[in-house]
């Protein structure tokens, strides 16, 4: 396969997990707000935290509340992580390996791009937020159930696979980190109806409340973040997520070994076994702020060697 056409596939698979991912997020804290009673207010500013570009709606945006951050991850055309511009990023990477991927995946892409763009010149949607998230989550879901469906499961179907999961144990990890800190409780709250309401959102954020109860029983902090890190059959859980990451890559590889690919490998496998010789306690004694932070940092690195390995064309030696 052409290095171009696997970057094509690799980010197209990625921005539809992003926006999936930030739609989810908003939808949530939208719920979240509903619930809250009394002194709590609108807390927006924990979604441009696990953004990271904090400063770049700093910029752009004079006040931190619910129509400016919605505004800024949603339908803002110059921030390349909204939604909207990350599904046009994800159609113009669709675009250039139209005669890679079936034509129901190009159809899939094209018809969210064409939906948000109607959202961003008709602001009737602001009237129904749930609604309007609701589909663009659904959207993202059906294209992942298409190309699941209709591309076939060769090495293009594993990079968009390895996209995926590197963006979701990355989006995972970020809504534990800043969710975590948000929602430690007062020790008068512990236990109360609405410690338990806050750490569903968070479960909700992850789409992980239901297999949570199922699994896990009672919602308690400690849980929720075991659950979410360390748990290997969940799929959205860091473990599930680097566990099929690695699963695709070693398919992508095959017996075509290289130093470039050893040490996609390396940083990868080191990754996982942090997470499957994970304590939870020992994990929140040392840190869980540092943890994840370091855990971000190597899944950047990961992303370069990655593009290293597999996207940059090699020029020809002079010497």
């Amino acid at each position: 396969m052409l290095s171009r056409v696997a970057n094509s596939i690799y980010w197209m698979s990625r921005y539809v997990e992003r926006a999936e991912n930030t739609a989810r997020l908003i939808d949530v804290n939208h719920q979240l707000t509903l619930d809250r009673t009394g002194g709590m207010g609108e807390q927006w500013e924990p979604l441009i935290g696990i953004t990271g570009d904090d400063e770049l709606f700093a910029e752009r945006y004079d006040k931190i509340n619910r129509a400016n951050v919605t505004q800024f991850l949603t339908l803002d055309p110059q921030y390349p992580n909204s939604i909207l511009s990350c599904i046009a990023a994800a159609r113009e990477n669709a675009r250039t390996v139209r005669d890679v991927i079936s034509s129901e995946m190009w159809e899939q892409v094209n018809a969210m791009h064409i939906m948000l763009g109607k959202a961003a010149t008709d602001q009737r949607h602001a009237d129904q937020p749930h609604k309007f998230y609701t589909q663009i989550k659904l959207a993202c879901q059906l294209f992942d159930a298409v190309t699941d469906g209709t591309l076939s499961h060769s090495i293009a179907w594993e990079f968009a696979r390895l996209g995926r999961m590197l963006e979701r144990a990355d989006k995972t990890s970020r809504i534990v980190d800043v969710k975590y800190f948000l929602l430690l409780p007062r020790p008068e709250d512990v236990g109360s109806a609405l410690d338990v309401v806050q750490w569903a959102a968070l479960l909700r954020s992850a789409g992980a409340l239901n297999m949570y109860r199922q699994f896990r029983g009672a919602i308690t902090p400690n849980q929720v973040v075991a659950f979410l890190m360390l748990d290997t059959e969940f799929p959205r859980a860091l473990a599930f997520c680097l566990n099929h990451a690695d699963d695709a890559l070693q398919r992508i590889i095959g017996p075509h070994r290289s130093p470039a690919t050893a040490e996609v490998t390396r940083q990868l496998g080191r990754l996982r076994s942090d997470l499957a010789f994970g304590d939870i306690e020992e994990i929140l004694r040392s840190g869980l702020h540092e943890y994840l932070d370091r855990f971000q940092e190597h899944l950047n690195e990961i992303g370069v060697d990655i593009d290293r390995a597999f996207f940059q064309v090699a020029t020809p030696r002079t010497d």
